[in-house]
Order: structure tokens, then C-alpha cells, then sequence
């Protein structure tokens, strides 16, 4: 599928979603986002893809909404809660979906762009990488569940900071923060993002399907819950090919199913 703001390719497994607008440095007008959640859908909705990697055109990842189409003043509550909800249960399908998610950050990712960061399972950025929760900048709360995401992915009080001050950090604090899994130079960025997509790719669906919903409930359970959450997945994860396969080849001494890619090809 390609659009003209939005590009999705499916090759060796990953369905590439491609924000292209690097112009307005990936701004996310409504056009866009109703394409932009179309091709998560597809992705999450074909067996082919067993990893989605999402990336920005151009030297940015995303800016955030398009502010040429906000309309200050011009909804009420009940049309400015329709016209958001279509973010949020696209950002849910992209959080939720049981295959890996691997996210490629260069530039800017703020307010609406850093929630879609905050959505991946593995973020690989560049140090000039640009997060910033910019919402309150326009008067507005966090979308894209990023309310959610960001007091468990940085801690409650680094969300506070973020949220409140609304002061932009780069890549390298990213880092520090959690955010951001591994740092990539930016011409081996999206290569890198990729090798690593691929390689979850391999992983076992089933099993990662079940240990990535687990995780997604685990801060709101308690460990009564979560130890019969584990039980009720082992159990399901037991009786599949992949582990079957898995232990024969450890058996057999051959290479695992599954590895994870060096950095720098090591």
C-alpha cells in the first residue's frame, strides 16, 4: 500500500509503515492519521507480518499533529472527544497488537510522535533525537495513550517532569530515561531498526503474543493475578511447534530458533 503520507511495505515478515511528510517534518494531519492507523490495522490483521517497523521520511520521525488544522474554539466537548478518539483506538491497536513493535526516532518525536515512540516494544534513536510531551505548549493533555505509556515507560516523577515543563530531550537522555532502547548513528538508523525488526520477526508468536499482554497489564495487577496470568500462558506456550522445535535443536546442540543481532553486525 503506499499513500501519499503514508507508506506501508511487507517484506522477510515486516510490514514497514513509513510517515511521509518529511516537509512538514512528518506533522500528522487528519488525512494522515486516518492512513497511518489503516496501516496498523493491516499489519496487525495479516499473518504475514510478524513485525511492524515504524519510521519518519526525511530527518524527522514526527512533529506532532498538523497545527494548520487544529481549530481553537471551534469544538465543543463532545466533537473534540470524536475527533480524538480515532488517535486513541489507533494508538491502543498499535500498543496492543501481539506482534513486536520496533520504532526508528530521528528529529523531532513530539507531542503526538513521542506517544507513537512511547507505543513501540524497541525504540532505536539517534543522539540528535528530539522527545518532547509538548502538549500543554497548545493548551492540550497528552494523546495516543500517551498518559499511559510514559509514567511506566520514564517513572512518575520524570513523567511529571516531561509533561510539566515540556522541555524537549535528546536522544542520549532518552536513553537514560528508558525510552530509547539503543542509540544508532543516523545513517545506520533505519538499517539498524530493521535488523532488529527482523530478528523479532523470528521470535515465537505465540509466546510473544502472551508475554507482551502480560507485561501491557502487569502494572495494574497484582502478583495473585499476574502468577495466574503466567500459569494460564505457560501452560498454552508449552503445547506449541515452536517449543517443541526449540528444545529438540538445544537437545541437539544446534543454533536456537532465535538470536538476537549484535550491534554493529558483532
Amino acid at each position: 500500500m503506499t499513500d501519499a503520507t503514508i507508506q506501508y511495505t511487507l517484506r522477510q515478515g515486516v510490514g514497514h509503515i513509513v510517515l511521509n511528510r518529511p516537509a512538514k517534518r512528518n506533522a500528522l494531519s487528519l488525512a494522515m492519521r486516518t492512513a497511518l492507523w489503516d496501516a496498523v490495522d493491516r499489519a496487525d490483521q495479516d499473518d504475514a507480518v510478524r513485525a511492524v517497523l515504524l519510521s519518519g521520511a526525511g530527518e524527522h520521525f514526527c512533529v506532532g499533529g498538523d497545527i494548520g488544522e487544529m481549530r481553537p474554539g471551534a469544538l465543543d466537548a463532545e466533537a473534540g472527544r470524536d475527533r480524538i478518539a480515532p488517535v486513541t483506538k489507533g494508538a491502543r491497536r498499535l500498543l496492543e497488537t501481539t506482534k513486536p513493535v520496533v520504532v526508528a526516532v530521528d528529529g523531532c518525536a513530539y507531542g503526538a510522535g513521542c506517544s507513537l515512540a512511547l507505543a513501540a516494544d524497541f525504540v532505536v534513536a539517534t543522539e540528535r533525537a528530539s522527545f518532547c510531551m509538548s502538549f500543554l505548549r497548545l493548551g492540550l493533555v497528552p494523546d495516543a495513550c500517551g498518559l499511559f505509556t510514559l509514567p511506566r515507560v520514564v517513572g512518575w516523577l520524570r513523567a511529571k517532569d516531561m509533561l510539566y515543563s515540556t522541555r524537549a530531550i535528546g536522544g542520549a537522555e532518552a536513553l537514560e530515561y528508558g525510552m530509547v532502547n539503543e542509540l544508532a548513528v543516523p545513517g545506520d538508523l533505519e538499517a539498524r531498526a530493521r535488523e532488529i525488526a527482523l530478528a523479532m520477526a523470528s521470535l515465537p508468536r505465540t509466546a510473544f503474543g502472551l508475554v507482551k499482554t502480560a507485561l501491557l497489564h502487569s502494572m495494574s495487577a497484582d502478583v495473585g493475578a499476574m502468577a495466574d496470568a503466567e500459569m494460564a500462558a505457560q501452560a498454552i506456550a508449552y503445547s506449541t511447534a515452536y517449543h517443541e522445535a526449540a528444545v529438540q535443536r538445544l537437545r541437539a546442540g544446534a543454533p536456537p530458533l532465535y538470536a538476537w543481532p549484535a550491534k554493529g553486525g558483532g
